[in-house]
């Protein structure tokens, strides 16, 4: 008998404005480049297409979004840049996860004294109220997620003395 759960969800972190900026210069400074290296500067030719290929990296970084994947008791993290390229980023398993609760809950209160580094997969916009959760896993990682109420669920119920919702 299978009792596997499935469950997906899509969260769009918020665009830094250094990147923002960053892609508008680069934009102008190959088109600047490019216009001078028709004009017969051969050197600003080659800049202006460096300035271009920068420009595309650049943007593939200003939209992305973390896709969460809950499947037979592992949650899978994938980063999406620019909405066409996917690397996977993490893989945790509910077994050894420690806590699972929202960032503001009582139930981390024992565990915020950690010195432990965070590993940010949310949105990066903290709302009224916060959608984030935080899980600590294996002693040593704190995860940042913004999981839909149906991974939520799913999560308790492989995991009920471990998740909170509050």
């Amino acid at each position: 008998m299978s009792n596997d759960t499935y469950v997906e969800c899509l969260v769009a972190r918020k665009s830094s404005t250094l990147m923002k900026f960053l892609k508008i210069l680069l934009i102008m400074l190959a088109a600047a480049f490019l216009f001078l290296g028709l004009l017969g500067y051969i050197v600003a030719m080659i800049v202006g297409i460096i300035c271009g290929v920068g420009a595309y990296f650049v943007s593939l970084q200003c939209v992305i979004e973390y896709e969460y994947l809950y499947l037979d008791k592992e949650i899978t993290i994938d980063k999406i840049m620019g909405r066409s390229r996917r690397k996977r980023v993490a893989t945790y398993e509910i077994d050894r996860m420690e806590i699972m609760a929202p960032m503001n809950s009582y139930h981390l209160d024992n565990y915020r004294k950690r010195e432990v580094k965070p590993k940010d997969f949310s949105s990066g916009i903290e709302e009224q109220p916060d959608k984030r959760y935080a899980m600590y896993y294996e002693g040593n990682e704190m995860i940042i997620f913004e999981p839909n109420e149906d991974m939520v669920k799913a999560i308790m119920n492989v995991a009920p003395r471990k998740a909170f919702k509050d």
